[in-house]
């Protein structure tokens, strides 16, 4: 049934792409081209209007250098990311939509915050403190990114500002207690920061006031060559975790922290994503290419080095740095041809990778992981860096 709906929600996509207009309540098209400029670093336009009526911001931060970032109080996306190759021509280097309308239709999650549990909860179902909660199974038997209305369907309070670094967006969402079948009325904040070393900084933090379970991060899928222009395999890809977690069928962590030396998992010198993704290997079948959690080498709770990517044909060059233990390498293997992105250009199989950092995936039903769980009085705290550079 679920992928029923898909199939419909996609199609019902790609007609409205073809007609002009967005769904019932959103707004056409591109965003209004009137800016409003809240400092010399930020500025704010209208993108569109929700199902109910409620207006969509998208928010544009900007460095000296001429990088920019348009991140949307509409489930925190990040919908554009601009960035110099080796001769200083700049591209939108993730994935995304033109209008409202397709992020709310049907979006694989293109640069959105997601939680309030990112990754996948076991048969949709986890024990805190001897009491059983049950969460939506929007993947197959398995709960995925916070259940169907999770965090990238939701609209976030928006405030923008400016630290001595460069332009800040503030976020916050009151998920209530209950609300997708989650313990306690959490409240995140994610901050985006900008600065002038082409560093865009991710902090997320959350409160609660029952115990509950978090984990949360942003899920951009990346193009170094620029969106829209084939597919990643070229890159090349370093992770800094020696080992990762297996998983069985429905993409469910074993729990077993297996070493990635000898296998098609091994990132830990340079290696292109295309070289080994066709392996004959059951991790690589289960999903369909990258779809796993890597166990970073770092201590956790220390910012590190977490990934490096680089497209060769450009010289761009992404570091992700995070103080999570984890972070989910993925392929855009469910990407089918039938989203058409921003500038309508067709988004086909791996056409796009992501690197999510996060707590590993299923950790609320696998006590050797490290926790997620949030009591009262505690505060959720991480943080994510994005650098860019060119090479």
């Amino acid at each position: 049934m679920l992928r029923t709906i898909a199939s419909f929600a996609g199609f019902l996509a790609f007609l409205i792409g073809l007609a002009g207009f967005s769904p019932a309540g959103t707004q056409n098209a591109k965003p209004d081209t009137a800016a409003r400029k809240i400092n010399a670093r930020l500025t704010m336009q209208r993108f569109g209007k929700t199902p109910d009526g409620r207006e969509v911001d998208l928010y544009t931060l900007s460095n000296k250098n001429g990088l920019e970032v348009g991140i949307l109080n509409y489930g925190g996306v990040i919908r554009t990311l601009t960035a110099p190759d080796r001769n200083g021509k700049f591209k939108d280097i993730v994935l995304g939509f033109d209008n409202l309308g397709s992020y709310v239709a049907k979006n694989p999650y293109f640069g959105a915050l997601v939680g309030r549990y990112a990754n996948r909860i076991g048969n949709a179902k986890f024990t805190l403190d001897g009491k059983e909660y049950h969460v939506p199974k929007n993947d197959g038997p398995n709960c995925l990114h916070g259940g169907i209305l999770n965090f990238s369907k939701q609209l976030w309070t928006a405030n923008g500002g400016g630290t001595p670094e460069g332009a800040k967006l503030v976020l916050e969402y009151v998920s209530a207690d209950g609300e997708e079948g989650f313990p306690g009325r959490l409240t995140a904040t994610v901050t985006y920061s900008l600065n002038d070393k082409n560093e865009l900084r991710i902090d997320y933090a959350a409160v609660s006031d029952k115990p509950t379970v978090v984990n949360l991060t942003n899920h951009s899928y990346f193009n170094l060559a620029g969106q829209g222009s084939g597919d990643i395999l070229n890159h090349v890809l370093t992770i800094y975790g020696s080992k990762f977690t297996p998983v069985g069928a429905t993409l469910i962590p074993t729990g077993e922290l297996k070493a990635v030396a000898g296998t098609p998992f091994d990132f830990t010198k340079p290696t292109r994503i295309g070289e080994r993704i066709g392996a004959e290997d059951q991790q690589l079948k289960y999903g369909m290419g990258y779809d796993h959690n890597w166990v970073l080498d770092h201590a956790a709770g220390t910012l590190s080095l977490a990934a490096r990517a680089e497209d060769p044909s450009s010289g761009r060059v992404l570091e992700v740095l995070t103080d999570q233990p984890g972070v989910q390498f993925y392929t855009g293997n469910h990407l089918d041809g039938m989203d058409h992105g921003k500038g309508g250009k067709v988004y086909q199989p791996r056409s796009g990778f992501c690197l999510e950092t996060q707590h590993f995936p299923d950790s609320p039903n696998k006590p050797s992981f490290p926790s997620t769980v949030l009591r009262p009085g505690g505060k959720y705290h991480t943080t994510t860096v994005l650098r860019l550079s060119a090479k």
